[in-house]
């Protein structure tokens, strides 16, 4: 089994080193997961979501039972299925996070597609990263406040 290094910050372009567990299986190379506890295939896009897990198990002390990761959420009707969730202690949505593999610009469409999973999780803090720029926002749901942090 190999590892590999990964950097990321939710806040800033300072960029922070992950050893992230990487292995080939069955001709493709894959990254394991801990909030899922399995090994999933090794995408550009996994490769930034795995290593905003570990961020958020390192840096931010979220225990590992609070991440929930591709679930699936109907939104108007539709099946879709978000990239991470945070949830706070008493089980509620605290943050949603979208990530894009590292050429993705974070454009408002990849905002407006977070906001649709948060219409329907209502989680205060909504983010989108690539890896290497992060966009992340408060929300008051009572005054319909965005923030952007």
């Amino acid at each position: 089994m190999r590892v590999v290094d990964a950097r990321i910050d939710p806040t800033t372009t300072n960029y922070m080193n992950y050893t992230l567990k990487k292995r080939t299986h069955e001709g493709h190379e894959e990254i394991f997961d801990p909030a899922r506890r399995k090994w999933v295939v090794l995408t550009p896009e996994e490769m930034v979501r795995q290593t905003f897990i570990l961020f958020l198990l390192n840096e931010r002390k979220i225990p590992i039972t609070h991440i929930s990761v591709e679930k699936v959420i109907k939104v108007n009707g539709m099946k879709q299925r978000y990239d991470l969730v945070v949830f706070d202690p008493e089980g509620k949505p605290w943050m949603v996070i979208e990530c894009k593999a590292p050429h993705i610009k974070l454009t408002q469409e990849v905002i407006a597609q977070a906001g649709r999973y948060n219409k329907v999780l209502r989680a205060p803090i909504l983010g989108v990263t690539n890896g290497q720029e992060n966009i992340f926002f408060s929300i008051d749901f009572d005054t319909e406040k965005i923030t952007l942090l």
